[in-house]
């Protein structure tokens, strides 16, 4: 595996994440990874790395369970708040409520290629499986990152 293919997450943010996970539960939690994107750089080999979490309010009425939405606004506010900070918005994090930590068609539809997609499984309330998924630059399927908490 290419480091391009590895994120490194630092265990705060991951502690962060799931505890986010369970508080919205049994609805989906969504946010914004903020961080360094290494492996994006010229010349670089690096992986990524995750060093703050920005989180959002799921703003999806019609379905929250299974489903989640941002405002764009939102969008903007979490760039502007990393730019501040020093850092790229390099990802986006959300939870799967009694589901596994793997991409839906949902969300393979909604992804962009150039971001990492962080999924925590929360069954009964209890986060579970955490994965990192990049979506592929023919946006067909999703390609698993190895998540290295550090």
């Amino acid at each position: 595996m290419k480091d391009s293919e590895k994120l490194r997450i630092l265990g705060e943010c991951t502690e962060k994440i799931r505890a986010h996970a369970v508080e919205v539960y049994p609805n989906e939690c969504c946010g914004a990874l903020f961080g360094h994107d290494a492996a994006r750089e010229e010349g670089a080999e690096k992986p990524q790395e995750v060093l703050q979490i920005y989180p959002l309010v799921n703003r999806r009425e019609d379905s929250p369970r299974n489903r989640f939405s941002v405002d764009p606004r939102d969008v903007i506010k979490a760039e502007r708040t990393a730019e501040t900070l020093g850092l790229s918005v390099i990802g986006w994090y959300h939870s799967h409520p009694d589901h596994p930590a793997r991409p839906s068609e949902f969300d393979r539809q909604n992804a962009w290629p150039w971001y990492s997609y962080i999924i925590v499984s929360v069954r009964d309330g209890v986060p579970g499986e955490m994965a990192a998924w990049r979506l592929r630059e023919d946006r067909e399927g999703f390609v698993q990152e190895e998540l290295h908490e550090e």
